[in-house]
């Protein structure tokens, strides 16, 4: 095993989660996720034991990430790093185009298909086909249409979602994030299971960083390390944190 792909330590390392599909499970519509009580411990744990390097990566906005982690108050990055959280409590926003022209001329093909949603972000916008996923190609050939029109955007495919999201991506949020204390110094680790988190991958794995990304679920990827799913994400942090626990509690003893 090489030091890159060593288990994760909480005493040396620093911890970058993504959200849906990573500590929850996909549900239809994005505000019908479920959030076990237990992985509210279980996060709540893993930031004392880190000494607060334990932040959220997701391309959902601030808000909607603290009401789903309430009562937790974490390091936060939202819309792929377009708003972000520090571990001090400042927010910093970047600057972003207007969604309101690509809303417009998606609604088209939206109001023309129960089985499409539109999510409204702060400088993002994602086209859900869940519902209706024979229409992937309508979808992606219309954000495309619509983006030709606003340079201010990225489109991004993701799992039944194609995305209008600004020129930002998780692995500057989490650069971000290592230069700011409780993170700096650490060795980075990415969990995600998304195509928006190759980005976060490459970033903690790059000769610099030489961290450790794990994917999961299925599908290519440049990640060192793959779990299953969220419910083996969650096994493998609590595996990770009882670990740690022991040590600490067996170095208390040899210090009385």
């Amino acid at each position: 095993m090489t030091e890159q792909t060593r288990p994760y330590d909480f005493a040396a390392d620093a911890l970058f989660l993504d959200f849906d599909g990573t500590l929850v499970d996909l549900a239809p519509h994005p505000e019908e996720i479920v959030v076990p009580p237990e992985l509210i411990t279980l996060l709540q744990q893993i930031q004392q034991q880190s000494d607060g390097a334990l932040a959220i990566v997701s391309g959902r906005p601030l808000d909607q990430l603290d009401f789903f982690l309430a009562p937790l108050r974490l390091p936060l990055a939202g819309v792929h790093g377009a708003e972000r959280r520090t571990a001090d409590g400042r927010i910093i926003v970047q600057p972003v185009a207007d969604v309101h022209h690509l809303r417009e001329r998606l609604l088209p093909l939206v109001d023309a298909h129960d089985g499409l949603q539109l999510e409204i972000k702060r400088g993002a916008l994602a086209l859900h086909y869940r519902h209706a996923p024979h229409l992937r190609q309508h979808c992606i050939d219309a954000m495309l249409d619509a983006l030709k029109c606003d340079p201010g955007f990225t489109m991004l495919n993701g799992k039944m979602v194609v995305e209008a999201k600004p020129h930002v991506n998780k692995g500057d949020a989490v650069a971000a994030f290592l230069r700011e204390a409780p993170f700096r110094g650490r060795r980075p680790v990415f969990i995600g299971d998304d195509a928006t988190d190759e980005a976060g991958f490459a970033l903690v794995q790059s000769e610099t960083m030489r961290g450790l990304g794990i994917k999961v679920g299925d599908g290519a990827s440049q990640a060192l390390a793959r779990v299953a799913d969220p419910a083996a994400v969650a096994g493998l942090l609590r595996q990770a944190l009882d670990a740690s626990l022991a040590c600490s509690s067996g170095g208390e003893r040899e210090e009385a």
